[in-house]
């Protein structure tokens, strides 16, 4: 029990170092979970030997907690009311990808096996049985590297709905023929003749398994009912997924005890199952999407760097060539799939070429589905899955940057624009004219803004406001704001209900690219879908509690913040200035009365102290009187 507790914190600090160094395979371009693996290679026992083979072994109960949640994952992105437009394509898309890919592998395997190692000079069934289980892991492919993509590019429309809606019903479906192909390999490999009482048993485990998801399904609805707090949620869906696994095997040995005869029911499915029902046909989506959410970063660091650390590089070493080969037949089989699916479904030129694309990607299921062969078959297993690792890890380098380029090549990338240089005048776009408004360019022409009001009224007199620079605009199209020529803005403001606010912020996110990007919310319900743009929301049901809050808190912070105190201002100042590159803070000549709050650094705030060297486009937040703030801003800009 000591060397195993040892074993845990030992992995416990592998994992936390992976986390942190799999961050720099960003920069390459590469996917973390590439960076994990790479991680978990250098630390396994061909390497650093910080894991060891008896480690790998012990920590395989890692393995049934993750495959469990990897499985939750992928059910939960079944969510039918999304996928119901598409179910015409989808359903052809499938049928290509699982039928044509898997037959045609399967065949192309079989005659290549004496060319595959741990197949050579096995028997005809043992070949062919291996070749299926093969084909089957050839299809399956990555629904949490799919859904990071989305998410990243912020993909909307036909081909992007097309790609997840294949992705998950696929994993559901290679799951159960997973669940065939292996329960028939057992026999074939064994050499034992095939009785009809095998495929009973087989539909008597497909049935079993898909009847316990349910019943998953209900005690995670239970558990989602309950008041609980969100770390014990993810507890509680954790351990039951290892759970599944426990009383999976425990159901194998009881059988094979008492009827000699292993009752196979497959984990996969079973949380495939009950994510699924908890989405579709429960009230506690949102709880349970939650807690996939914040659990999964963890569960994938865990799984990937403990899949690494078990790759042979032995094996790899003499077998890379055929892992090459293997990974050039999955990429044929797919793309002729795709574009027979395509095909029939009676979609564009363009949709059947790059059509195959959102597919390479293999991540969790496909592992996962490695490890269950290669812990059944130890005799040829390490070969198997280090092979077999080795095709994942190409498909996973691959895949993503081709599956960016495929919904950039179909115009469904809504990515946010790029910033534009400062011009050294400060602009801002209001939309909506009313008494804060108003009020809010007065303020703003105060501190030497240029301020535009742009509104909708058109029985408004632009005479009766001399003050102010008010344009009427017929609607909030891309036309309309170059018009307005709001690509040169700081800060752009919508003022109006959520919808047409909206409607604004996506056009505004994806083709103007201001510093500032701000809201004043209507409803509460509507929060997240700003969020997601990174905009700048002001909710006034809570602004005024917020800011009585902070004045309780910090009076003399807040004071400042809001202009209160005589003579001081708070403002944001990019440096593009390349005199000051690479200074330190302690080195800049600012003036005593000057504060640096923050350092902000692409997107992100940097922990600053004297020694912080600045870098082009860092947006530093300073404090300090009017006067010195301008000598402050002549310096940085």
């Amino acid at each position: 029990m000591e060397n195993i507790i040892l074993i845990i914190i030992g992995y416990f600090i592998v994992s936390v170092a992976s986390g942190n160094i799999a961050r720099f395979f960003l920069k390459l371009k590469l996917p973390l979970i590439t960076g994990f693996l790479a991680v978990g290679i250098i630390s396994g026992p061909y390497v650093a030997g910080l894991i060891t083979k008896d480690a790998v072994h012990k920590l395989s109960f890692i393995n049934d907690i993750s495959l469990a949640f990897i499985a939750f994952a992928a059910g939960a992105e079944l969510y039918l009311k999304e996928l119901h437009g598409r179910f015409k394509t989808i359903s052809w898309m499938t049928f290509g990808q699982l039928v044509v890919t898997f037959v045609l592998s399967s065949i192309i395997l079989y005659y290549i096996s004496e060319y595959i190692p741990f197949m050579d000079g096995m028997g005809t069934a043992s070949k062919l049985a291996i070749s299926m289980l093969i084909a089957t892991i050839f299809v399956a492919r990555s629904p949490a590297s799919a859904i990071a993509i989305i998410n990243e590019l912020r993909a909307k429309g036909k081909f992007t709905q097309t790609a997840i809606g294949v992705t998950v019903i696929k994993d559901v479906l290679v799951i159960i023929l997973f669940t065939i192909c292996f329960a028939l390999a057992g026999t074939m490999i064994k050499g034992e003749a095939f009785k009809v009482s095998t495929f009973f048993i087989l539909i008597i485990e497909l049935v079993s398994s898909i009847g316990l998801g349910f019943a998953v399904g209900k005690i995670i609805s239970l558990f989602m009912s309950f008041n609980l707090n969100e770390k014990l949620k993810i507890i509680l869906i954790v351990g039951l997924g290892w759970g599944i696994y426990a009383f999976a095997h425990l159901a194998g040995d009881l059988s094979m005890k008492y009827w000699h005869l292993k009752f196979y029911l497959e984990p996969l499915l079973i949380g495939i199952v009950a994510s699924f029902y908890t989405i579709n046909y429960t009230k506690h989506r949102i709880e349970f999407l939650k807690v996939i959410e914040d659990a999964g970063p963890s569960i994938y660091i865990m799984f990937f760097t403990l899949t690494g650390a078990a790759i042979s590089l032995e094996v790899l070493e003499h077998f890379w060539l055929i892992a090459l080969v293997l990974f050039v037949i999955r990429l044929l089989t797919m793309i002729l799939g795709s574009f027979l699916g395509a095909f029939a479904a009676g979609e564009t030129g363009l949709f059947m070429r790059i059509g195959w694309m959102p597919y390479v990607t293999q991540a969790g299921v496909g592992l996962g589905l490695v490890t269950v062969v290669a812990l059944a078959y130890p005799e040829w297993g390490e070969e198997f899955e280090t092979i077999l690792i080795a095709v994942i890890v190409l498909n996973q380098v691959v895949g993503p940057s081709l599956f960016k380029w495929s919904i950039n090549k179909m115009g469904e990338s809504h990515v946010k624009a790029e910033i534009p240089e400062f011009d050294g005048v400060r602009e801002a776009l209001i939309f909506g004219l009313e008494s804060q408004s108003l009020a809010l360019a007065r303020t703003l022409q105060e501190h030497d803004w240029l301020v535009t009001i742009a509104t909708l009224r058109n029985e408004i007199r632009t005479e009766d406001y001399p003050d102010y620079h008010i344009v009427k605009i017929r609607n909030y199209s891309l036309k309309t704001l170059e018009t307005l020529k709001a690509s040169r803005m700081e800060a752009i403001i919508a003022m109006q209900t959520d919808v047409e606010n909206r409607a604004i912020c996506e056009t505004v996110y994806e083709h103007c690219g201001p510093r500032a990007l701000i809201v004043r919310l209507n409803e509460q319900s509507n929060v997240e879908e700003f969020r997601k743009m990174g905009v700048l929301i002001v909710e006034p049901s809570t602004s005024i509690v917020n800011l009585l809050f902070h004045f309780a808190q910090s009076p003399v912070a807040t004071s400042i913040l809001l202009g209160l105190e005589e003579h001081k201002e708070t403002i944001d100042i990019e440096v593009v200035n390349p005199d000051i590159k690479g200074l330190a803070l302690r080195d800049l000549r600012l003036p005593s009365d000057i504060l640096i709050l923050s350092v902000k650094r692409g997107g992100n705030t940097v922990i600053s102290h004297g020694y912080t060297r600045l870098r082009i486009g860092d947006v530093v937040t300073v404090v300090g009187s009017n006067e010195s703030i301008e000598k402050v801003k002549l310096k940085f800009e």
